[in-house]
């Protein structure tokens, strides 16, 4: 509800259009890395999580037998009922004749002396005085009763005094009384015969009147010290007289205390000093059982909470147990609610005014609001990552949302504490508490039980999203009404706040329900003005203060709401469920002499809760103890299989994101090219004029090719292999040499002659049947040179366009079993046009390109998606997305001015059988920023109700199972200072920086690209500079938190062999998760998460070849000047 409140400010704020929705924090956030971090140790820890909830609810939940009581023990809180009970003062203005009339009377000695036997006579004298003679009090007359005298100011007989007591029949003149006095029958000689004042007292507890009012020690004493639910002190005696209006007892008992201060002024000090209390109050006592339809409005409310419940339960298909995740639920708010009870009843909160039924309602709404947050964002994270991370990012995003949902909540329960009558503030408070352990039980029972769930059911995510996203697809092609979108929970009222609207429902129905007499509006306003008024209103200095009273009257007077207030209606009002009775300020009576200094302090918290510290602490440990120990054992015996994956993946989690591979020097000058195939094998060209081979599935060995017997091929100006690994291809001015990888031997050459001008693409052709490869060479003049086969000399040239080419890409479709493959070069001229030539068994055929937003910005670079049947083309502030097909655009990306040939792409896949092409889960593109040269990584995965971004063709629709480029979610990313950085297979990048510049002055900044004065010898005495440190870095391409990783290039203490450099040479990705970058005269190899498979076909990595050029051409694209060029 808290971003409803805060929509117009976050409109102006942002200078966007406001938003309800509750903000993602962004994976930096320093809240959102802590709450990771949280997650991935929990899910990685889940026995140790387990156990920490399981001790702190046993810590909770074990007290309560010795916290609550049902029956008079003292000194502990009390249960709630099936009953609404409470004893409230009723607003000022309130004008209602009483029920019943109290005048109660309180007798000090020394502060929490009240119980000694001398006192304990004189409080009986001045009952005695008040009442009449009490000893031996019995009121019942089975005669009838005598004549009484006239006038109000003739004291009534015993007899008379006794015809008028309730126990003779309730009249408008009827009275009782209780005193302590009474636990001795009211006689002095009892009293000072009794040896053991205490004992006595704590026998006779549910010793009750003539009228079945029970002594509790609540009732009769104020101010109580109690020790293993005993009482030992207290502070005054409490003598109450009740009475109807017109009771001439009440009448005697009002002129008799105020000529009490003259007459007992020696031995007594009497406040007020006349006696006469003319300040009252009137107070409701309520004890209602719930009502039938009480009880119908709980099964209603409980049934659709349940009911809800379970129908979001069941459309969640990646759950390994439904019944397991019900069990948990039901554990996690069961164990938050009696927690709460806990510390209630520690800091003297009483839930007992209250129904029981009612309790775990609110707390049920708002928790399932959580938990299926929770759930429903670790079923959206990708299921490939690994259970750790998915849980990570799960709470890390929906954790601050939980997180300020409860501040939300605690503070408005907080702030209706104040506003609404005592029993419902006590609920109030409960909510609060519950409310922030439901969330520690969220964050650490179900989070680990999750987690364990999470672990057993990865494979079944996809077929949950599947399932879930076509039944929204069905429902959304014929519509939705509004209540049905509340139902779906599309709405912000089943999602976001609907437990808030429940919390505060319950809080006005049950302050309503207290004051039936009224409206809602009115008893709510009422309160309202009263709560503020007591809050603004000065403060009035008591009489009493000086006193040092161990507990205030109306403190007293709150206790009498349970049992008590049951007995007094059924003796007022017996077949009503409420009275409301005119309750008098105390007659208080302090002895003379007497010490009114507190020696020590009284205790703040519930005595039963020092109790259970004194005399059961030492099995409180050992049972704590124990149940750990046997939740341990069969956490172990239910987990005994998951136990050993969940420590191989803690140790696989626990090594680095990021690993790097420093493969053998094998140049003695700088490597000026690398290339690939796709059987793991990294080429490399350096300026000493060798041209070696590294095999990486064989630990990094390498070897160099031999001099070509068809003579010399330096400089080499490009390299290219075919998809099965046999050939490579290696371009010189004059000639093409091919070296047998398979057979390492060289087979024929073929001559071609570009006069030195590098070519601006050379690639195998996909191999057709019964035929052999054949390689193509794009030159910068327009021209295409074929070469047939391995086996022949054959060449044959064909001039495609006319004007000088800037970039070319090639683009293969794969074709099926109807449609041929064919073979397509997207290029683009120095003066801007573009163009399309698709080879056929006619020769090439070429057609321009003309759209309106290429006319406004020139391209400068051009990247194949080959699976696709689409290639980008990157201008300055703009990536166009074009169909091969239909030369259409499809899509349009607006970015910041980028650099030159910076942009790359990666994307993930998936078939649809009715589908030509296949979809797109997910599609990551990046380039450098002109300006400040930080990366920008732009990721697009499709929203939560479909499963792929789908295609439109020719007739501009998708393929209905998808949505448009346009409609996905677009997350942006920055990184700065990205150094020389690859995009790999999974959308994530991957890169070496600079991480501090040198001292000595350079002419080329880190990471620029510019070459930089090398030092080859440290013995030309050339002046030191403080070595570059270089540092390793990925990022994941949304906003998934953890799996973002630095680490330096060098270990500490490590000797580096390579020739000192200023910048990085050439690099080329290998497999599917790693690079290859050459560091002066040696390579480096970067792998990014677990061990890389190098030998992988065309259609996993989506690429079909390479083609690599002279590293140090153009460099206008800064730190991604070169780029290996790659399709399938």
């Amino acid at each position: 509800m808290i971003w409803y409140l805060l929509y117009p400010l976050r409109g102006l704020v942002c200078r966007e259009k406001g938003t309800t929705e509750a903000p993602v924090l962004s994976p930096s956030h320093p809240l959102r890395k802590a709450f990771s971090r949280y997650g991935r140790y929990a899910a990685r820890h889940v026995v140790t999580t387990l156990l920490i909830s399981a001790a702190v609810a046993t810590i909770l939940l074990y007290p309560i037998p010795f916290l609550f009581t049902t029956d008079f023990i003292n000194g502990a809180s009390n249960l709630p009922h099936h009953v609404w009970t409470v004893a409230q003062p009723l607003p000022y203005h309130t004008v209602v004749e009483p029920d019943f009339i109290m005048r109660p009377v309180w007798v000090h000695g020394s502060y929490m002396q009240a119980l000694r036997p001398d006192l304990l006579a004189s409080a009986l004298e001045i009952q005695d005085e008040l009442l009449g003679i009490t000893k031996d009090f019995d009121p019942r007359m089975p005669d009838p009763p005598p004549p009484r005298p006239e006038g109000d100011d003739v004291d009534l007989t015993p007899r008379q005094r006794d015809a008028l007591h309730a126990i003779n029949g309730l009249t408008n003149e009827s009275w009782f009384f209780h005193s302590p006095l009474q636990y001795w029958s009211c006689s002095r000689d009892r009293i000072l015969a009794d040896k053991d004042i205490i004992t006595t007292v704590n026998e006779k507890k549910t010793m009750s009147t003539f009228v079945n009012v029970t002594l509790r020690h609540s009732v009769v004493f104020s101010g109580k010290r109690f020790e293993y639910r005993r009482l030992l002190a207290a502070d005054a005696l409490v003598i109450t007289l009740l009475h109807r209006r017109n009771s001439p007892v009440g009448r005697q008992w009002e002129r008799k205390a105020a000529a009490l201060a003259e007459k007992i002024g020696d031995e007594w000090d009497v406040y007020p000093p006349g006696g006469r209390i003319t300040n009252s109050r009137l107070y409701e006592f309520q004890f209602q059982p719930i009502s039938t339809q009480d009880t119908l409005t709980l099964t209603l409310a409980y049934g659709l909470a349940i009911g809800y419940f379970v129908m979001s339960l069941f459309k969640v298909r990646a759950v390994k147990s439904k019944v397991g995740l019900m069990v948990t639920v039901v554990t996690q708010i069961v164990f938050a609610i009696m927690s709460s009870f806990t510390v209630c009843a520690v800091f003297n909160i009483d839930l007992s005014r209250i129904p029981q039924a009612a309790y775990p309602l609110a707390i049920l709404s708002m928790s399932l609001e959580n938990i299926f947050r929770l759930i429903n964002a670790v079923i959206l994270t990708p299921s490939e990552d690994s259970t750790a991370s998915r849980v990570s990012h799960a709470f890390g995003e929906t954790a601050p949302v939980a997180l300020a949902s409860t501040l939300q909540n605690v503070i408005i329960l907080t702030v209706c504490s104040r506003l609404v009558s005592p029993g419902v503030s006590a609920f109030c408070i409960f909510l609060a508490v519950a409310i922030v352990f439901d969330v520690f039980y969220l964050s650490t029972f179900f989070l680990a039980v999750l987690s364990i769930d999470v672990r057993r059911t990865e494979l079944s995510d996809a077929l949950a999203k599947a399932s879930m996203r076509h039944h929204r697809h069905a429902m959304e092609s014929r519509g939705r009404t509004w209540i049905e979108q509340m139902i779906h929970g599309k709405t912000a009222l089943s999602t976001r706040i609907a437990g808030t609207f429940v919390m505060v429902g319950m809080i006005v129905i049950v302050q309503w329900h207290f004051f039936q007499e009224q409206t809602m509006l009115n008893t709510t306003i009422g309160f309202f003005w009263e709560s503020a008024s007591h809050f603004f209103g000065a403060s009035k200095t008591s009489e009493l203060e000086e006193i040092n009273q161990a507990r205030s009257p109306p403190s007293w007077l709150r206790l009498q709401d349970h049992e008590t207030a049951q007995e007094l209606i059924s003796i007022i009002k017996p077949s009503a469920h409420s009275c409301v009775g005119r309750v008098y300020d105390p007659l208080v009576l302090v002895k003379k002499g007497a010490d009114r200094s507190s020696r020590i302090r009284e205790p703040t918290l519930l005595p039963a809760y020092y109790d259970f510290i004194n005399h059961q602490m030492t099995q409180f440990v050992v049972i704590v103890v124990v149940v750990v120990a046997a939740l341990r054992l069969l956490i172990s015996y239910l987990l005994y299989e998951d136990e050993a994956n969940m420590e191989d993946d803690r140790d696989y989690e626990d090594s680095p994101i990021l690993s790097i591979q420093h493969l053998p020097e094998g140049h003695t000058l700088d490597i000026a090219m690398v290339g690939h195939s796709n059987e793991g094998h990294v080429i490399s060209v350096g300026l000493d004029r060798v041209v070696r081979v590294w095999d990486l599935r064989a630990g990094g060995s390498s070897y160099a090719i031999p001099s070509a017997a068809a003579g010399n091929i330096f400089p080499v100006l490009g390299l290219a292999t075919d998809d099965d690994s046999k050939w490579l291809a290696i371009l010189s001015p004059y000639q093409v040499a091919f070296w047998s990888l398979a057979d390492r031997v060289w087979g024929p050459s073929v001559a071609v002659d570009l006069s030195s001008h590098r070519p601006e693409a050379i690639f195998f052709a996909p191999k057709l049947p019964n035929d052999e490869r054949h390689l193509f060479i794009v030159r910068r003049n327009g021209t295409v040179t074929e070469l047939f086969g391995q086996e022949s000399s054959g060449t044959e040239d064909s001039v495609i366009w006319e004007s000088p080419l800037l970039c070319a890409e090639p683009l293969v479709s794969r074709g099926n079993a109807q449609v041929p493959a064919r073979l397509y070069v997207v290029a683009a001229s120095k003066k801007g046009g573009l163009y399309v030539a698709s080879r056929t068994r006619n020769g090439w055929q070429s057609r321009e390109i003309t759209d309106p937003a290429l006319e406004r910005q020139k391209p400068h670079q051009i990247l194949a998606m080959p699976s696709l049947g689409l290639f980008l083309i990157a201008t300055l502030t703009r990536v166009h997305v074009f169909s091969v097909e239909t030369c259409e655009v499809v899509h349009t990306i607006e970015t910041q001015k980028m650099r030159p040939r910076s942009l790359q792409c990666a994307y993930s896949t998936q078939r649809i059988s009715h589908i030509e092409f296949p979809a797109i889960t997910s599609s990551t593109v990046s380039y450098v920023e002109a300006e400040s040269g930080d990366c920008i990584l732009h990721t697009f995965t499709p929203p939560e109700d479909v499963d792929s971004i789908c295609l439109q063709g020719p007739s501009g629709a998708t393929d209905g199972e998808g949505c448009e480029w346009s409609a996905a979610n677009v997350t942006k990313r920055r990184v700065r200072n990205p150094g020389h950085y690859c995009i790999l297979s999974d959308g994530s990048a991957a890169g070496i920086r600079c991480k501090k510049a040198p001292e000595a002055e350079s002419p080329a900044a880190c990471g620029e690209g510019g070459e930089g004065l090398r030092k080859r010898f440290s013995s030309r005495g050339a002046v030191k500079s403080k070595p570059i440190e270089w540092e390793v870095w990925t990022i994941s391409p949304g906003l998934r938190t953890g799996t973002d990783e630095e680490q330096p290039l060098f270990m500490k203490g490590e000797q580096p062999s390579h020739l000192l450099i200023s910048d990085l040479g050439p690099k080329v990705r290998v497999g599917l998760m790693s690079f290859a970058v050459s560091f002066g005269n040696v390579i480096k190899l970067v792998t990014v998460g677990g061990p890389e498979r190098f030998d992988v076909s065309p259609e996993e990595t989506g690429h079909e070849g390479f083609m690599s050029l002279a590293s140090r051409r153009r460099k206008g694209g800064g730190s991604n000047s070169w780029r290996p060029r790659t399709w399938s």
